[in-house]
């Protein structure tokens, strides 16, 4: 069965605000390494599990072009662009159409563009794994991460029994507060949900027969229509499906469910308090990217967006400075969740 890779980047990236904006959203932004974008990244992973020709991006209408661009290596029409934003459960509806419309089976490596991942050697191994477990147990499998740190800004997985290469997902549990992220950390029993899922085509369509059988309906007449060409009546169709995510809508109760432990390091780049897992920081605990000063100032992060400036910092921790061309944010490290604030005061 062929393998294909799908890189989910259609996400707005509000809380990297001011830096990351509806044009360009932070899968174009050097968030994880110096040297390459987020959607870069993704997929030279991508590329690794599938190679170029079975690789994909599934994002909006408005970034087709920049995604292709930005990612040369990807034939032209790997770039799958959705008729209008309906959550991921109607970016893997869009990918599930694409598909059928061109074979009758495949299993699917669905990963994202907000995620830093290192060693690729261990991610291919890890993702193999997932994948060979899709086909051979006929469910979906996800991959889990051992926690370092009590996080609430994650969801968990209760890991089962074994399953050959996996373990079986007991359950899934949504981002904690701080005492219950402490407990998970302490069971040894839980994983951080890495949001990447594997499983074969037909298996999706399987459960979306079972769960949401008016969606399953939808895809496959928009497979219908892809393979005809009318991407007119594709787009009124898809416009049609509810705006959910694929998590709630399918992923939390699907049959059977596996997870496959991660054999690399990984971190959900979700805000701006994340620059400082990515990047080295220096003796004070500072994280500077671009050009700064900083005195009696410690456990910072600074992110100047090639505007020039120099910031000064003087007698001040823990603060998060983004500077662009037309705006400064300043907030405390532990708020930065709350950048979205200013995009919906």
């Amino acid at each position: 069965m062929r393998r294909v890779a799908v890189v989910m980047a259609g996400g707005s990236g509000e809380r990297f605000w001011p830096v990351s904006t509806k044009g360009r959203p932070k899968q174009f932004l050097n968030l994880a390494s110096p040297d390459k974008t987020l959607l870069e990244e993704a997929v030279d992973r991508a590329i690794a599990v599938a190679g170029a020709n079975a690789s994909y991006i599934a994002t909006g209408r408005h970034l087709a072009e920049a995604s292709s661009t930005a990612c040369p290596a990807l034939p032209p029409g790997n770039v799958w662009a959705e008729p209008t934003k309906r959550n991921t459960l109607g970016c893997l509806v869009w990918v599930a159409a694409n598909l059928l419309a061109q074979e009758d089976d495949a299993t699917v490596a669905v990963l994202t563009a907000d995620q830093r991942i290192a060693p690729m050697e261990g991610f291919a191994s890890t993702v193999d794994k997932a994948l060979c477990a899709a086909e051979s147990e006929g469910g979906i499998v996800v991959i889990g991460v051992k926690p370092t740190r009590p996080e609430t800004g994650f969801g968990y997985i209760e890991v089962g029994g074994p399953a050959g290469n996996v373990h079986r997902v007991q359950r899934f549990r949504e981002k904690p507060d701080l005492a219950t992220a402490q407990e998970f950390l302490s069971s040894g029993r839980f994983l951080w949900n890495s949001g990447m899922f594997f499983y074969t085509l037909s298996t999706f369509m399987r459960e979306l027969d079972r769960q949401a059988p008016e969606v399953a309906e939808t895809t496959r007449k928009l497979s219908q229509l892809l393979r005809l060409g009318d991407t007119a009546q594709a787009d009124e169709l898809f416009a049609t499906l509810p705006n959910l995510s694929i998590d709630y809508a399918m992923m939390e109760h699907a049959e059977p469910v596996f997870v496959a432990p991660a054999e690399f390091e990984w971190d959900d780049l979700g805000a701006w308090d994340a620059l400082a897992r990515s990047y080295a920081p220096d003796a004070a605990g500072n994280v500077v990217q671009g050009e700064a000063d900083l005195i009696e100032a410690n456990g910072n992060t600074v992110y100047v967006d090639g505007t020039g400036v120099r910031v000064a910092m003087l007698g001040v921790d823990d603060l998060v400075v983004v500077v662009t061309a037309d705006r400064v944010l300043v907030l405390p490290k532990h708020r930065a969740q709350e950048v979205k604030k200013f995009l919906n005061p």
